[in-house]
């Protein structure tokens, strides 16, 4: 009996436990509605008590918080500087690159400009030297340059369809170039002062005496079987005579600019190498020379400007 009775102890201890668990339960579940209701109102009227109260202990709390929320924050300003920077980045790349684009545009622009103005003033120059009306001329454009060693000529943009004729002088803003030697249809060649085959009969103002302009292919022609008379200074200025039947008289050339022994170096008022217009000008002497020499059927002569004949090289 004993051994069945301590069989049947725990039995019993389980059931008083469970039946004392769940009263212990209905005790809760009928405190529970009262409990909830106090600690709502409780709160509600801590709400609605003085904030002074609980002002300092808001601070503590921002205080110890405050270390923490700023070392959160670093991340998210190091991003926004970042960003900051990678977008100021972009926009100056493409202001550069707009700005070269507008850059190379405005020096394009540039040198149309310089070049239309350097074309203006040359323009300009040449009608300081504006024929009479009664005198026909034709301005040209200069297209190529011998660039020879024993040729000075250069090759303009009109002929004879434009009314070009042989013996036509070429003139520059500031004096006289050369002649036209050589006519074709749309071009012609003229053979400047500095040519070894130009000969120019000139005079000296300030002596009156008369010469022969004779290029040597050198910048500087030389004044050849010249009259006797006074001696020449340097700055002597040198024109044309009107003698010849090629150029008319006066037409500005050059100055002295050297005096070798008795040969004196001239000096031209025109700038050759840096012409690009002239202007070639028919005095009405064409009709005293040869007929026009085509471009195309020279083969290897040149014409002697003091005689108006081709001469074999």
């Amino acid at each position: 009996m004993n051994s069945n009775s301590n069989m049947l102890e725990p039995g019993r201890k389980s059931a008083i436990f469970l039946q004392n668990g769940g009263e212990w339960r209905r005790q809760i579940k009928r405190i529970k509605f009262p409990l909830l209701v106090l600690a709502a109102a409780t709160m509600i009227t801590l709400g609605k008590s003085d904030q002074l109260g609980l002002e300092p202990l808001r601070s503590k709390v921002m205080d110890a918080a405050a270390p923490a929320l700023e070392m959160l924050s670093r991340p998210a300003i190091l991003l926004d500087a970042a960003i900051g920077r990678a977008r100021d980045l972009i926009a100056v790349y493409q202001d550069n690159v707009q700005l070269a684009a507008e850059n190379e545009r405005l020096l394009v622009w540039q040198q149309a400009a310089l070049r239309l103005a350097s074309e203006n003033a040359e323009l300009r120059d040449l009608l300081k030297l504006a024929p009479e009306p009664a005198i026909s001329y034709l301005t040209v454009r200069i297209i190529a340059n011998s660039g020879g060693a024993y040729v000075r000529s250069v090759m303009v943009d009109a002929g004879r369809r434009s009314g070009v004729v042989r013996g036509q002088a070429a003139i520059s803003g500031d004096g006289l170039v050369g002649r036209v030697t050589e006519v074709g249809d749309s071009a012609a060649r003229v053979l400047l002062i500095t040519d070894l085959n130009s000969r120019v009969p000139v005079i000296v103002e300030g002596s009156r005496r008369r010469a022969v302009l004779t290029g040597d292919n050198s910048e500087r022609p030389s004044l050849r079987n010249m009259e006797t008379g006074p001696a020449i200074r340097i700055g002597d200025r040198i024109v044309t005579l009107g003698q010849g039947g090629v150029f008319p008289p006066e037409l500005p050339v050059g100055i002295v600019a050297a005096l070798d022994g008795e040969v004196a170096r001239v000096e031209p008022y025109a700038a050759l190498s840096l012409v690009d217009y002239l202007r070639l000008v028919d005095y009405g002497h064409s009709d005293l020379l040869p007929g026009s020499l085509s471009l195309t059927a020279c083969g290897g002569k040149r014409s002697d400007p003091s005689l108006g004949q081709p001469v074999r090289r």
